[in-house]
């Protein structure tokens, strides 16, 4: 990664290039009357509930593209631009982005929020993270209400004069969301109790297995500095084998190499890509959090032959 002087220098030449100034950037952080709100967002997930959310009064970008890693995202001067020029900035926190506090460092008088204040965290089991929080809270419905209010808070205090707008837009998107959580457990209940185990590359499954009764195995715990290790993949081998495991996945973000070995070494059935930490683009396979959701679990369900 670049050294801080470097992205430093590197931010301040592409802010200058396009005429923007620390007082340019507290004159920006204000929403501009009769103008739609400039909303910044760390990654697609977010983005897509905040629109929702937002509807026509405010304007959502994000700063990792669909299909990106968010992870480790290394920051570009442009993105330094794009959260400079917002009125408001939304992270998931819990670690997620473990980049942004520095990145964020360079953006003056921009207001942000966390969205996922007020969400009990289920704790990372093992590695180097053991302890911390699992930051994938999105994946369970009950926790993505608690996204929508968060964000439909964030909103208002940054546009008031759009509060009622952000209200009547965050029932409608939670009453959608709710209304996913009975499909998806039907979906998935179908598989019998005993083969109910979800195996992914990266544990970022844990608040969905939590509500829908499964349990869950992974390569490593969060995409971080170690994957696909040996001893990754063997002790994952040996589980599989153990309980009879018939299918393994894989992240749309990550590479698929280590999962497949899992597969073919034990004679489970790869069962394909599930997505959790990216939305594709509009032309693909989940182009919002909620197709997201239900593609997921329909993969999950097709894996074990449902």
């Amino acid at each position: 990664m670049p050294s801080r002087r470097c992205f430093l220098g590197l931010a301040a030449a592409t802010m200058l290039a396009f005429g923007l100034s620390a007082s340019a950037g507290s004159a920006l952080a204000q929403a501009a009357p009769g103008k739609p709100l400039r909303v910044v967002t760390t990654f697609t997930v977010i983005q897509d509930i905040a629109q929702n959310v937002a509807g026509t009064a405010a304007i959502v970008e994000s700063i990792t593209k669909p299909g990106a890693e968010i992870h480790d995202y290394q920051p570009t001067p442009l993105d330094v631009v794009k959260a400079q020029s917002a009125d408001l900035v939304l992270w998931n926190g819990m670690n997620l982005e473990r980049w942004f506090e520095k990145f964020f460092d360079n953006v003056k008088n921009v207001r942000s929020a966390v969205v996922t204040t007020g969400i009990e965290p289920m704790g990372i089991k093992e590695g180097p993270y053991e302890g911390k929080p699992n930051p994938h809270a999105w994946m369970s419905t009950a926790s993505a209400l608690i996204y929508v209010e968060n964000i439909r808070k964030a909103l208002s205090e940054a546009d008031p004069a759009n509060a009622a707008t952000y209200a009547k837009n965050a029932a409608d998107y939670a009453a959608q969301i709710k209304a996913m959580d009975a499909p998806l457990r039907a979906r998935l209940d179908k598989v019998p109790a005993e083969k109910r185990w979800l195996v992914s590359s990266e544990g970022a499954f844990s608040y969905l297995t939590r509500d829908y009764g499964w349990r869950e195995a992974y390569l490593w715990p969060i995409n971080a500095d170690e994957q696909g290790t040996p001893q990754q993949v063997r002790r994952l081998i040996d589980l599989v084998r153990k309980n009879k495991i018939p299918a393994v996945f894989s992240e749309s973000t990550i590479s698929d190499k280590a999962a497949k070995q899992v597969a073919r070494e034990t004679g489970a059935k790869y069962g394909g890509v599930l997505y959790v930490d990216s939305l594709s683009d509009a032309r693909g396979a989940v182009p919002t959090y909620l197709k997201l959701l239900e593609v997921t679990v329909d993969t999950i369900a097709k894996g074990f032959g449902q």
